[in-house]
């Protein structure tokens, strides 16, 4: 099987430590905090192997984790077919301050190379979005 997978890879600064910062944002069930959506508990209790739905359309299993980052794959929903997985982290950066990071991966081979610029682009603004959304959150709480 080959595979031409994109990584992209968004990041931005919180002024507070680490642990703080993941304490806010790290709930695998939590995106309804900081983000407009809805984000339904399907099974587990938010560690690995958990599973949740995003507005009721897509499916995502929980399928690694840290103390603070974790990895989950999409199995219903517009990226399924292209393997996509996210992974969001918090890492400590300068000055006790906090670096979120968000990586995307998904196989990319099925599209031409318009359709992979677009996919990039929409994808890039979307979770650009929510990395500013989790930082506001963050900056606010």
């Amino acid at each position: 099987m080959n595979g031409d997978f994109a990584v992209i890879e968004i990041r931005a600064t919180v002024t507070r430590r680490p642990e703080v910062v993941w304490e806010l944002i790290g709930g695998f069930f939590d995106l309804g905090k900081w983000l407009d959506v809805e984000c339904a508990r399907v099974a587990g209790e938010g560690g690995i192997g958990s599973i949740r739905a995003i507005n009721g359309a897509i499916v995502e299993p929980l399928v690694g984790a840290t103390s603070r980052s974790y990895t989950y794959a999409q199995t219903e929903g517009p990226m399924a077919a292209l393997h996509y997985h996210g992974t969001l982290a918090c890492e400590p950066a300068e000055g006790g301050a906090s670096a979120i990071v968000y990586t995307l991966v998904y196989d990319q081979s099925a599209l031409g190379p318009d359709e992979r610029a677009a996919n990039r682009s929409r994808i890039e603004g979307r979770f650009g979005a929510v990395v500013e959304a989790m930082k506001r959150y963050c900056s606010l709480h």
